[in-house]
């Protein structure tokens, strides 16, 4: 009688167990990843006053504020730059003041006024800061503008309500719109093509100022 093939039937034998073994180890595998799928989205509604019009909404909780107006308003004036809060593109200005709507939760700001570069200005009726920018070429390739402009609005603002910053010499005086003051007040908005100086030359002209 002739004798099985033992290297034959050794590596069938091995084939057998390697497949029964992935099988068995693949089913909790599979399962585990079911088990963690991400939990359902809590959705809260909230209210915004958004550019003088109310604005009802219904978010995920975890919705940025830059988010919700991308993507819900579609207010892609706003730009989405870093989103770690770094670059100021993403720069609107909520209740006078100018923050950074991508490190911010829309369900934070329930009946906040929140302004963006839509609600400065028109096309047919520019804001001054707006005209300033164009006349002054105050930007290249245009992706910071928006959060340039607004936080320069803001920045004017802070100075006229006497709010002093990181170089004010004297806190208790009345902050005057020296190159310093300009540099250090805007030095949240990142422009990556470099016109710092018309951006600059824009906002000291909406001042009245002679920095």
């Amino acid at each position: 009688m002739e004798e099985p093939n033992r290297t034959s039937l050794t590596r069938r034998t091995f084939l057998i167990v390697k497949a029964g073994t992935a099988a068995a180890v693949s089913l909790p595998l599979a399962a585990a990843a079911q088990g963690s799928a991400a939990p359902r989205p809590t959705l809260a509604k909230v209210s915004l006053q958004v550019n003088g019009q109310r604005r009802e909404l219904e978010v995920d909780t975890r919705t940025s504020l830059l988010d919700a107006l991308r993507e819900h308003l579609h207010l892609t004036g706003t730009k989405k730059g870093c989103d770690q809060g770094q670059c100021g593109a993403c720069t609107v200005i909520v209740d006078g003041r100018r923050i950074n709507s991508c490190l911010t939760l829309a369900v934070m700001h329930e009946g906040a006024s929140v302004t963006t570069i839509e609600g400065l200005g028109t096309p047919d009726k520019l804001h001054p800061m707006q005209a300033a920018f164009v006349k002054h070429d105050g930007y290249q390739c245009g992706y910071c503008t928006p959060g340039q402009i607004c936080s320069a609005v803001a920045m004017l603002d802070e100075l006229k309500g006497g709010m002093p910053s990181h170089v004010s010499a004297d806190l208790a005086a009345a902050p005057q719109l020296t190159p310093a003051e300009l540099r250090e007040r805007m030095s949240g908005n990142i422009c990556r093509c470099g016109a710092y100086s018309n951006i600059a030359d824009a906002i000291v002209e909406v001042a009245g100022a002679k920095a």
